[in-house]
């Protein structure tokens, strides 16, 4: 793959050509209040968590409306505090205060998501983003299963995660010091017991076995977009080989991508995963209201040096991935070499 003719070559220039976007964004970043760095995101998990006794208390209900509007609530709040809120926790995103960072992630991370703080942060923030399309390292390849078919991988697949989460973070902590996987045992036990009592002692469920019902239904009611969002941004697009990983500007600007915006998603699980990664990828410790304010900085740029600028639908990239699942979810994905740039 040649470079773009405006794209100047060599480590050099990419360089420099981050240097003057990270310029321009900071100047916007300057410019905005509390409010727009942190405020906006934490009133959104600050809503979703007083949220949370309605949507308990409709779950008492007879009338099937009212029951299944308690489900949802319960279901989008679960969400957004699990996937935004521990998203931007592990980035440090919520506040610029390194105590509070600490604090954030092991709620969101662990009492939310039944996750380990340590090993997100890891996975994600070190990997991930250190490595982004790199193969082997942050390529994304965790979310393949290739024993699995297109049908069940896309349709069925997804429902698995809210059994899976807290399975792989008590697999994980095998890695940790034990008091890190004491606290982080007993932060997990805590989050799934209170939402367990919760739906008994509120809610009104009389069997245990209902209650465990109506918990995995409200853990998994929006799994299957979480699932296709982490596999559309960024496999399919162009993967690189260790030894020959370009600069940072080409690495994000070729291997991740941006899906329009939509409501119920940006709400739930932030601008930075939906609408606006390419700039969550460049500036990770944006929160997501300031990644959708420097989005029109970013895209311009990024135009105006005639760098990748990769967007497409939801609908879009699941008809692609249905029809191309063995190329993209099972096979290994071709290295892209890109010349002058590596």
């Amino acid at each position: 793959m040649e470079p773009a003719a405006g794209a100047p070559r060599g480590s050099g220039g990419a360089e420099a050509l981050l240097g003057e976007l990270e310029a321009r964004v900071q100047d916007v970043v300057r410019a905005s209040s509390w409010w727009e760095r942190h405020g906006v995101d934490c009133a959104i998990l600050a809503l979703s968590l007083l949220a949370l006794p309605p949507g308990f208390l409709c779950l008492r209900s007879d009338n099937l409306p009212v029951f299944a509007l308690g489900i949802t609530i319960l279901g989008v709040c679960h969400y957004t505090l699990t996937v935004k809120g521990s998203h931007l926790a592990t980035h440090g995103a919520l506040t610029e205060s390194k105590r509070w960072s600490k604090i954030w992630a092991l709620f969101f991370v662990e009492v939310c998501t039944s996750f380990t703080a340590e090993y997100a942060k890891y996975g994600h923030v070190k990997m991930h983003h250190g490595y982004t399309n790199v193969l082997g390292l942050g390529d994304s390849s965790t979310w393949r299963l290739p024993c699995l078919n297109r049908y069940v991988y896309m349709f069925l697949a997804p429902l698995l995660i809210p059994l899976i989460t807290p399975l792989v973070a008590v697999e994980r902590l095998r890695e940790v010091e034990l008091r890190t996987a004491l606290r982080t045992l007993g932060l997990i036990s805590l989050g799934l017991y209170s939402h367990y009592w919760l739906l008994l002692n509120v809610s009104g469920f009389q069997s245990p076995g209902s209650a465990l019902v109506c918990m995995f239904i409200t853990r998994s009611l929006l799994a299957h977009p979480y699932l296709h969002v982490n596999i559309f941004q960024h496999i399919g697009l162009p993967m690189f080989s260790r030894d020959k990983k370009p600069r940072r500007i080409h690495m994000m600007s070729l291997g991740v991508l941006n899906l329009p915006r939509l409501p119920v998603l940006d709400w739930a699980f932030g601008h930075s995963l939906i609408s606006c990664h390419v700039e969550h990828h460049l500036f990770p410790r944006l929160s997501d209201h300031m990644c959708l304010k420097v989005k029109p900085v970013v895209s311009q740029f990024l135009h105006e040096k005639q760098l990748p600028y990769n967007e497409d639908s939801y609908l879009a990239r699941f008809r692609l991935f249905l029809n191309r699942y063995e190329e993209f979810m099972v096979q290994t994905p071709p290295i892209t070499e890109l010349v002058g740039l590596q």
